[in-house]
């Protein structure tokens, strides 16, 4: 593609040499440059891609989108100024794979908890609509039934527009997307054209990234802040964040409530472990997803469907047929009549909604026993949260490692037990190794007893020290009561 047919729509302050030379491919990362290719160097956190210009010019770049021009100058080489190089990425990537977001119907979903979930459960919806879409989540990435290994959150906005191009390609008139703080502070959606975005919740979460709730709250609103017009903005008003998206968005404003009259308004009816009786605009069915969160989950996802043009009784239909998210409130019974759960929460709030909904359905004669832990070279203050919240809710709460990354096990555990109120001292143990935690929890645990193993979900790796060892929840507990059950 020529140059500049790849600037359109940028603010460029100034252009040295040819800009109608044919690009072959877009990189911004130096050591990836080819021939012929177009070089963005961008400031990072870390590393300042200006440093690395010379180098993409000896490797073949032929032009350079840069925020500063550099002092030696190759006269073969087209040179590109902008204010914001991260920024410009973002319409350089659209405009190379021919603007797919605008292909399609490109909805997004941000908040702290929720968003795997609502992405992957629409993108099942719509396949039961009759509908092939793109999911760009967590867990993974699929193109209708191609299944892509998901590495990010938010994947670079360049992967972002290859995988829309590759789905609008397919056929797809609808991709669904997970869009996390991280993703937008890092200019990873810049020059996405979104139809819907959708906001769950905002509570303790990536402070270690954002290093304040306020500007954690910030990020969130910048997605809302940048829709077009065209678009619509659908927020949880029950949470009291939901409003504050809305406050500067140009996009239409709607809204999901179970508290409060809302556009989208939800009740549970019932609820125990097989799932839940619900009401959504006054029509009643039953879905096999359970626990409070999940009906602001399938609310938001009745409310998205329903602002696409669908009719909201084939859209509850759709949605009675969804089956659990990997790693989201997965249930399944021992032969021994225990009863498993396995869940991703690894926030304060995930982790008091997940052992809110399990004390709304148990009877209260059978114990809950949790285990869980906290992700190392992560937000520190949520630590003690987790160790009140999980001790306050649980029968017996074990604390035990998460993915330590780089830090030591027992500091993490030492932090988690800070929390724990002296009312409760004799509710905790910490078992520092995963699985003896989960052996521990087995050991205890008697027919009809409940047993939550939380924070990894659908994660089937634990980091320890920068290396990644197979560890998968769901196995452990099978592999271990097998053994134990001999």
């Amino acid at each position: 593609m020529q140059l500049n047919e790849l600037l359109k729509r940028i603010p460029v302050l100034e252009i040295l040499g040819n800009d109608s030379l044919e690009v072959s491919e877009l990189v911004f990362d130096s050591r990836k440059v080819t021939e012929n290719s177009l070089y963005i160097a961008m400031r990072g956190i870390v590393v300042d891609g200006h440093s690395f210009i010379a180098s993409s010019v000896e490797k073949g770049a032929k032009a350079i989108v840069c925020e500063e021009f550099p002092d030696h100058k190759d006269e073969h080489i087209t040179y590109v100024k902008v204010k914001d190089s991260s920024k410009a990425l973002g319409q350089l990537a659209s405009n190379f794979y021919g603007n797919p977001s605008e292909k399609l119907k490109l909805i997004g979903v941000t908040g702290t908890n929720g968003k795997t979930s609502v992405s992957t459960l629409l993108f099942d919806v719509f396949k039961n609509l009759g509908y092939d879409s793109a999911l760009l989540s967590t867990v993974e990435i699929r193109i209708a039934d191609q299944v892509i290994p998901a590495t990010h959150t938010t994947p670079d906005v360049i992967t972002i527009n290859k995988i829309l191009a590759e789905a609008v390609e397919e056929g797809c008139e609808f991709a669904f997307m997970e869009v996390s703080s991280h993703g937008i502070a890092q200019n990873r959606i810049e020059g996405l054209h979104f139809s819907i975005a959708g906001f769950t919740n905002l509570t303790h979460d990536h402070l270690d990234y954002h290093k304040t709730f306020e500007e954690y709250l910030k990020t969130k609103k910048r997605f809302f802040d940048g829709l077009s017009s065209t678009a619509t903005a659908i927020t949880n008003i029950d949470d009291k964040n939901g409003n504050v998206m809305l406050q500067n968005t140009k996009a239409a404003k709607k809204s999901y409530a179970l508290k409060t009259m809302a556009d989208y308004h939800g009740k549970l009816l019932e609820v125990d472990f097989n799932g839940m009786l619900l009401n959504f605009n006054g029509k009643e069915f039953w879905t096999t997803l359970t626990g409070k969160f999940n009906v602001y989950n399938l609310l938001l996802v009745f409310g998205i469907a329903s602002e696409l043009g669908f009719e909201q009784e084939e859209i509850l239909q759709a949605i009675s047929q969804l089956k659990r998210v990997s790693g989201r409130f997965e249930t399944f019974k021992s032969d021994g009549g225990i009863f498993f759960i396995v869940d991703y929460a690894h926030t304060p709030d995930a982790l008091e909604n997940i052992l809110d909904s399990i004390n709304d359905i148990r009877t209260k004669n059978e114990r809950l026993i949790t285990v869980f832990g906290c992700g190392g070279d992560r937000d520190h203050t949520k630590r003690p949260e987790m160790g009140n919240i999980a001790t306050k809710k649980s029968t017996l709460a074990i604390i035990t490692s998460d993915n330590p990354r780089t830090e030591d096990p027992a500091a993490i555990i030492k932090e988690i037990e800070a929390g724990v109120e002296p009312q409760h001292f004799s509710k905790y143990t910490s078992i520092p190794d995963r699985k003896e935690a989960i052996k521990m929890a087995i050991k205890f645990a008697e027919p009809k007893d409940i047993v939550l193993v939380a924070g990894k979900g659908h994660e089937n790796y634990q980091e320890i020290n920068g290396v990644k060892h197979n560890f998968d929840d769901k196995e452990t507990i099978n592999e271990l009561w097998k053994l134990m059950s001999k």
